[in-house]
């Protein structure tokens, strides 16, 4: 009974600890208006979706003064460019800022996750200066450290870090970047060189590319099948739809608004697609394992594969699988039942009397083994200074909880409970 109810007191303690914090950088930024130019462009670029996802980052602001100047005379498509360069996927809080390992460090950043950044270009030099001073800079060589730390905004230990800093980080070519328009972009080709041949010829012939080319400056996402994808079993025969279904499924495949991957982790509600109307629906379903992103179609589903192109306002993305709407095939057919021969009937033969049997107890189930743990990568092994803690507890803006992590912590303690109850 006293080991029962030491258990039980582990479980209670283990239900207590188990909110673990999530964060929301737009309510973090809500809460300081000095910020409110930043923080709208990091929902215009969808990039506040991005530092949602990260279990570790560090988010580089900047006023509404030194925005205004950053933002003034370049497209959205540069400024968000520009922007990821402040996103560190690594955590740094004042204190770690002043215990640089030989002063100086190169740290990892969103620019250099997109496939834009050439050689160290999406790297940022953190330098520990005399005098308390910390400054930031491109780690491109000849770099100066143009921009230094002001102060403190927000930190969630080890989960994210907010620091404003005097002056944006500027990569060398990061403003000057060519950016053209979605409608001058040769879809087409852009498709065929990612492996989807069939798609792009299917939007040309039936008409679609034109409402792409025209949707695309607005805001676009595609979701292309490769070529493959097409040949799988139990693809239906385009051949013997009409040429309105043929439309209506390839705008299946297109959602008229900019969604990167990051936005798409964070959908919850369906999805409208460019061949939704008044008769149909047409919508998708999104679910998110890790980094898996998988649309549900209420026919069939698909994994997002790759990232063909992701430039505000226009992305597209490789699926494994022809989204199917129900709308044109109906819902998931259900697996047909076995047939089994009949056998003809025979004459029954005499059978001596058998002994009783005897039923063997059925074996317990085995329990399914824990799921491991997980620490955030990149969580720094000193503690949080006494700034961090008053920040975290100052302003509880951009708190959520994670009520599935929770779940999974007292289910793992439960069987925990139950197993030592019946050992003990």
């Amino acid at each position: 009974m006293a080991s029962f109810r030491c258990h039980l007191l582990l479980l209670t303690l283990l239900s207590l600890a188990a909110a673990i914090s999530a964060h929301n950088i737009t309510a973090i930024l809500e809460a300081n208006p000095e910020y409110s130019q930043y923080n709208s462009f990091l929902t215009q670029t969808r990039l506040a979706d991005e530092i949602n996802t990260r279990t570790t980052v560090t988010v580089l602001v900047l006023s509404n003064g030194v925005m205004s100047s950053l933002a003034a005379k370049h497209p959205l498509s540069v400024i968000k460019n520009a922007l990821s360069l402040h996103i560190l996927l690594d955590y740094y809080d004042p204190a770690k800022l002043h215990k640089i390992s030989d002063g100086s460090v190169l740290t990892t950043t969103l620019y250099q996750t997109t496939g834009h950044a050439p050689g160290n270009l999406g790297f940022v030099n953190i330098t520990d200066l005399s005098g308390g001073k910390v400054g930031f800079g491109s780690a491109a060589p000849g770099s100066k450290l143009d921009s230094s730390y002001t102060k403190s905004v927000k930190q969630i230990p080890y989960n994210i870090s907010v620091l404003e800093i005097s002056a944006p980080v500027i990569a060398p070519g990061i403003l000057t970047a060519p950016a053209p328009s979605a409608s001058d972009l040769n879809i087409t080709a852009l498709l065929e060189k990612a492996g989807c041949k069939t798609f792009a010829s299917l939007i040309v012939s039936s008409g679609v590319l034109k409402t792409f080319q025209t949707t695309a400056d607005k805001g676009l996402t595609l979701f292309v099948p490769n070529d493959e994808a097409f040949k799988a079993k139990g693809v239906p025969d385009l051949t013997k739809l009409t040429n309105a279904e043929v439309v209506s499924l390839l705008q299946y495949h297109a959602v008229p608004k900019y969604t990167p991957k990051g936005a798409l982790k964070t959908t919850k509600d369906p999805i409208s697609t460019l061949a939704t109307n008044g008769a149909g629906k047409y919508d998708l379903t999104v679910t998110t394992s890790g980094d898996q992103v998988t649309l549900h179609t209420g026919v069939d589903s698909s994994r997002v594969a790759d990232t063909v192109l992701d430039s505000t306002p226009f992305s597209v993305f490789t699926v494994d699988s022809v989204l199917l709407p129900t709308e044109l095939f109906g819902k998931s057919p259900s697996p047909a039942p076995s047939m089994e021969p009949v056998a003809a009937p025979s004459p029954t033969p005499v059978l001596a009397p058998s002994p009783a049997s005897v039923e063997a107890p059925s074996p317990l189930a085995a329990s399914p083994p824990a799921p491991p743990s997980e620490t955030p990568a990149g969580a720094p092994s000193d503690a949080p200074s006494a700034a961090a803690e008053d920040s975290t507890s100052a302003n509880g803006a951009g708190h959520v909880t994670s009520p599935a992590l929770l779940m999974t912590v007292l289910t793992v303690a439960s069987v925990t409970v139950i197993a030592s109850v019946f050992l003990s």
